[in-house]
Order: C-alpha cells, then sequence, then structure tokens
C-alpha cells in the first residue's frame, strides 16, 4: 500500500524534475508581458499619451491666466507702495473697504 501512496508523488516530482528547465525562461517570459502591457496601459503608458497632452494643453492655459492675474496684483501692489502712491488707487481701495461712495457717485449694488 506505500508503494501505490508514494506513486503518485514520484511522479508529481517527475514533472517538476522535468519543467525545471524551462522555469526561468518562463519567469523572463512572464516579466516581459508583465512590463510591456503596462508600458502600454499604465497611467504613463504609450495609450494614454492623448489624455497627457490634453491636460498638458489644460494646465498650459490655467499657467497663463495665472500669470496675467499675478502680474495685474504685482501692478496694484506697486501702485500702493510709498514711494509711488496712486490717489486714485488709494481712494477706490479705502471706499470699497470703508464702505462710502462719494456724494456724485452712482452706487450699484449687486448680491454677492
Amino acid at each position: 500500500m506505500s508503494a501505490r501512496r508514494s506513486g503518485p508523488k514520484v511522479q508529481g516530482f517527475a514533472v517538476l524534475a522535468r519543467l525545471r528547465p524551462y522555469l526561468p525562461t518562463a519567469a523572463l517570459a512572464f516579466l516581459i508581458f508583465y512590463f510591456g502591457f503596462h508600458a502600454f496601459t499604465g497611467d504613463r503608458g504609450i495609450l494614454s499619451s492623448n489624455q497627457r497632452d490634453a491636460t498638458l494643453v489644460a494646465k498650459t492655459q490655467e499657467l497663463v491666466k495665472v500669470r496675467a492675474q499675478r502680474q495685474d496684483l504685482e501692478m496694484r501692489a506697486r501702485l500702493l507702495r510709498d514711494t509711488s502712491l496712486s490717489a486714485d488707487l488709494l481712494e477706490e481701495r479705502a471706499r470699497s473697504l470703508l464702505g462710502f461712495a462719494d456724494p456724485r457717485d452712482y452706487v450699484i449694488r449687486m448680491k454677492p
């Protein structure tokens, strides 16, 4: 009876011994497939390049808007410095912050 129990185990080891020379090749083939698959379909893969290009265009447009906004704010800050104080800009900011208006001004109230 012990010969019958050891028969399938010995047969399984024989199959494993026969496949052992092919294991490094199979592992290498699996790695090539894995990295190749992710090179095409991954987040930075070849197939997602259109999405990256669209994102790049959107971010470039946003950068242009932010730079224009920054230049406007820098110009306004420059006008509020002590060395080159603009009376008109100072009056405009004081009125908007304090909520006052000149009697000759037309005031249009808008909901925030």
